[in-house]
């Protein structure tokens, strides 16, 4: 089964793929300020769900969705035409990390995404390079909220230093030159929600197709990513959305 296939249907019923309410999703994007004009970048956009919540925000402003999944640009391009932004949102299948970085964008978001560049160090670098002066940028990143056990390094295929705490996190950022002027801590609540949204949605899938040839993989897969969430990483591995403006020089 495709994997790129996989995780756009597994993510249909959760688009913003990070465990962030909607609620909190626009309280971050209201405490970045932006003009009505901003210009916006989203990095590893998935379905581009922040982006076009952000144009909601920005009502005269444009944004660039950058993703290497078809499968997920293919969604986000149907979900803008179905809320009439497609004129103000263009998408790019393309490797975050080669998009050329022009410093002109108010707003640079890379939500769950900083894989894509190696690490929270390396998209604070690169991503950043694409704010304006006086822009804002958006990076959500896991923590570890207690010290990892064996079990939630074995499901996340981890290793301890893959992630720091919550104050070490903050102070990667500070240290490179951000100030966090926000943040918000995912809790309990919504890291459940995004699992069993993630989860249930390829069962569903699954259950309403039996025939289909994928259907055996997908419940397969569902059912070892819960197994891996609750024997082992719910409660040990949190996520933190900081909101961050470059230090004055």
């Amino acid at each position: 089964m495709d994997r790129q296939r996989v995780s756009a249907l597994a993510h249909t019923h959760h688009p913003i793929a990070a465990p962030v309410a909607g609620v909190n999703v626009n309280k971050l994007l209201r405490r970045a300020g932006r003009g009505p004009a901003a210009r916006i970048l989203d990095l590893g956009c998935g379905q581009a769900a922040w982006a076009l919540q952000a144009l909601a925000h920005y009502p005269d402003g444009h944004a660039d969705g950058v993703d290497l999944s078809a499968h997920a640009l293919e969604r986000a391009e149907a979900v803008a035409a179905m809320r009439e932004l497609s004129d103000r949102l263009t998408l790019h299948e393309r490797d975050a990390r080669t998009y050329v970085p022009d410093g002109d964008y108010d707003l640079v978001l890379c939500v769950g995404s900083t894989h894509a560049f190696g690490g929270f160090a390396e998209t604070l670098d690169l991503a950043g390079r694409h704010v304006n002066p006086h822009g804002v940028l958006i990076v959500g990143d896991g923590f570890w909220e207690t010290s990892p056990t064996p079990q939630a390094l074995a499901a996340l295929d981890a290793k301890p230093g893959d992630f720091t705490d919550l104050p070490t996190l903050i102070e990667t950022a500070a240290d490179a030159g951000w100030h966090p002027i926000y943040a918000h801590i995912s809790d309990a609540a919504e890291w459940d929600d995004y699992e069993w949204s993630w989860t249930g949605s390829l069962l569903e899938w699954a259950i309403d197709n039996p025939g289909h040839p994928d259907a055996p993989e997908a419940t397969r897969l569902a059912n070892e990513h819960r197994d891996q969430w609750l024997r082992g990483y719910r409660g040990v591995l949190g996520f933190a959305t900081l909101v961050l403006r470059r230090r004055p020089l």
